[in-house]
């Protein structure tokens, strides 16, 4: 019998990180959890301290971002390997924590064999993807390849970031922004770091000078 997978699980629901605890602990030959944290800066210590070879955690943690927490350890501590254990099955989000430096991103409803299963895999190298909605996916690559979704998709950008893009070149402030698409400022704001990180500029300026190298908008 080969060593136990050790794992430290992220949640910001104490039931989930029961439930999961309970679940893993009967496979404690193949998998061991070494520790649970239930926000980013508890887990970013943990992980420092502990190296695990895997992290489970989720895309959200209350008012912080799972997907930030993932680039946070995996520049940190790049043994480890990041896996999303999430309720929300759409690919933008599979797409966004494979940008963030996951190994993979599996689906709550997962039976204890399977998760098992795939964390034994992720550390060991693999990526793995909740069978679900990997053919979609593939289908989804594909289009973003042909161009057939909104400017800046094939970047990461969801359809309302390229919205605030699209103004940006426009010239608008942040405040004409929130007013033209019925946003608070601080909506806005918002959108705009997560639209820098994905394009990775550090202002306005540079956000427009790539939407217009590229020829995001024509």
């Amino acid at each position: 019998m080969g060593v136990p997978v050790r794992v430290v699980l992220v949640d910001d629901h104490e039931m989930i990180l029961a439930g999961l605890t309970a679940m893993l602990a009967g496979f404690s030959g193949r998998v061991r959890v070494v520790g649970q944290a239930g926000t980013g800066d508890e887990a970013a210590r943990l992980v420092t301290a502990l190296r695990p070879d895997v992290v489970l955690l989720d895309v959200r943690l209350g008012p912080e971002s799972g997907l930030d927490l993932c680039r946070l350890i995996t520049g940190r501590v790049p043994e480890a390997r990041v896996v999303f254990l999430s309720v929300y099955d759409d690919e933008q989000y599979v797409f966004e924590a494979l940008r963030a430096g996951a190994g993979g991103y599996l689906l709550k409803r997962v039976d204890g064999p399977e998760l098992v299963r795939r964390l034994e895999e992720v550390a060991q190298g693999e990526t793995v993807i909740d069978p679900t909605l990997a053919g979609r996916m593939a289908v989804t690559a594909a289009r973003l390849t042909r161009g057939e979704f909104w400017p800046g998709a094939n970047r990461g950008l969801t359809q309302r970031e390229s919205e605030v893009l699209s103004l940006l070149v426009g010239g608008l402030s942040n405040k004409a922004i929130a007013a033209r698409l019925v946003l608070s400022e601080e909506t806005v704001k918002s959108h705009l770091r997560a639209l820098y990180r994905k394009l990775e500029v550090a202002d306005r300026s540079a956000a427009i000078a790539v939407a217009l190298r590229e020829g995001l908008f024509r």
